[in-house]
């Protein structure tokens, strides 16, 4: 019965902040300048729109810490949270400077590795740390390199697959659905994954097509850092592979234009990450967000049971 009231507060306290807060934004015109590079598609609506929906994360992960609060959800909110003040600084730049750009890219990136680097190390101080139950890693010298980079990944990934309406909401949903199969749902990560869920549906309540509002940096850096949390504080690093398998695949696009651009100076994508790639070959936005999501449910289901099975 608690865990229902909570998810109906969650929910309907998700929506009623974030409905202020646009009334807000747009009071103050707290929008987002887009990207000169970007795909040019609904510039002019798009830049109209406020762009700090991901605020309303921060404060629901506050309600959810004094709800239940212990040192071990104090840890846990302790990622998302900090990620989260990282994008929102760079949102904010955006809107101070009138321009697309925040935070420098090297700059972004020292904090978030400073951040993952001392949020893992007091996961393994704890003891929690493992890539995955039953393999056997002797003193937590492949698991600690490998939840550093996969943290960081992690919400990196989620930031660069924010780019559609109700893309990286939708496919962080999925995500939760998939880790009720990957971790063991104890009361806490059972109480961790009610909030994050309802959370993040009175958000995309607001951000399906048409968008009254975008996550922002703040958003998917929040985003990005509770599902590494999840997989990480429960020792399933390895299950950020099947439960982040579109933020992967968008991340490793990027990647891949990067790197073909710089060493081939040649283009394998019409623009990057993937979700551009389609809307530059004439595609609607709303059918490459579904199609994207079908991809990432039936993906991370299938890895899924590939590992369990194994």
């Amino acid at each position: 019965m608690k865990r229902f009231l909570v998810a109906v507060m969650f929910f309907a306290l998700s929506i009623i902040f974030q409905y202020l807060w646009i009334k807000f934004q747009r009071r103050e015109h707290l929008t987002q300048q887009q990207k000169t590079y970007g795909v040019n598609i609904d510039v002019e609506i798009k830049s109209k729109t406020p762009s700090m929906g991901g605020v309303i994360f921060l404060l629901m992960s506050l309600i959810a810490l004094c709800l239940d609060f212990s040192l071990k959800s104090f840890i846990f909110w302790s990622l998302p949270i900090l990620s989260g003040l990282v994008g929102f600084t760079d949102d904010w730049l955006k809107f101070k400077t009138h321009t697309s750009e925040g935070f420098s890219s090297l700059a972004k990136l020292k904090i978030q590795l400073i951040i993952c680097a001392l949020w893992v190390i007091v996961i393994f101080i704890r003891g929690d740390l493992a890539l995955w139950p039953g393999i056997y890693d002797a003193g937590g010298w492949l698991a600690l390199p490998l939840a550093f980079l996969m943290t960081a990944g992690t919400i990196n990934a989620v930031n660069i697959t924010d780019g559609l309406d109700g893309l990286a909401g939708g496919a962080f949903l999925i995500s939760l659905a998939v880790m009720l199969i990957l971790i063991p749902v104890d009361r806490f990560n059972s109480e961790i994954l009610t909030e994050l869920f309802f959370m993040t549906a009175g958000f995309l309540f607001f951000n399906l097509r048409p968008a009254k509002t975008f996550m922002g940096d703040t958003g998917s850096h929040f985003l990005g850092g509770a599902l590494a949390a999840l997989c990480v504080m429960n020792g399933h690093t390895l299950a950020i592979i099947p439960a982040g398998f579109i933020f992967i695949i968008e991340m490793l696009s990027s990647a891949i234009q990067i790197f073909t651009i710089r060493k081939l100076n040649k283009k394998v994508f019409l623009m990057a990450p993937l979700h551009h790639h389609y809307q530059k070959k004439g595609f609607d936005e709303t059918a490459v967000t579904l199609r994207f999501l079908l991809v990432h449910a039936v993906g991370a289901v299938l890895l899924a049971l590939m590992i369990i099975n194994c």
